[in-house]
């Protein structure tokens, strides 16, 4: 029983460190444009100068 007032703030710890990581992203544009990204994959890109 003892555990349990050590686990539990440890949990809610955790928990508020992912949620703030998590809101952290989404106000930083992570998740802004994720089809962009596939379709960056997909471009071939010759436009390189000549070696």
């Amino acid at each position: 029983m003892t555990t349990l007032i050590y686990l539990i703030p440890v949990a809610l710890f955790l928990g508020a460190l992912g949620l703030s990581g998590f809101l952290w992203a989404l106000r930083s544009g992570q998740y802004e444009d994720l089809d962009g990204a596939v379709e960056r994959i997909l471009i071939d890109q010759d436009d390189k100068p000549g070696r």
